[in-house]
């Protein structure tokens, strides 16, 4: 069953065309270990951006492998436009700006991702 998520706002919102995860990364990157983020990794074809494309502002560092999306209102990172390791388009969802995910429950994976 597809779920859905949003920026804190509600100006961005999305939809994935999958079943809620049980699993999330937790990268301790510069920028995930800042903002908090428990991530999901999804093919693009199955997420849809559903508002707020013109509120989005992009962001990338480093290997500039990850394009940070965030809302220009609220600040909120929800996702991010992400390359798989096999090079596949993928969307990385931010499963705090998503109502329907129990946290508490989520197995987490711890991810290195800091730059040295």
């Amino acid at each position: 069953m597809p779920f859905q998520g949003s920026c804190h706002c509600g100006a961005v919102t999305f939809t994935v065309k999958a079943e809620l995860p049980h699993e999330a990364l937790s990268c301790n990157c510069s920028i995930c270990r800042r903002k908090g983020m428990l991530l999901a990794f999804f093919p693009i074809d199955i997420f849809e951006l559903n508002s707020g494309e013109d509120l989005l502002r992009g962001y990338t560092f480093n290997k500039r492998i990850i394009q940070h999306q965030f809302c220009q209102t609220c600040g909120t990172e929800a996702f991010a436009y992400a390359k798989g390791p096999d090079g596949a388009a993928m969307c990385a969802i931010n499963l705090r700006c998503v109502p329907a995910v129990a946290l508490d429950g989520l197995k987490i994976h711890p991810f290195d991702g800091a730059i040295a």
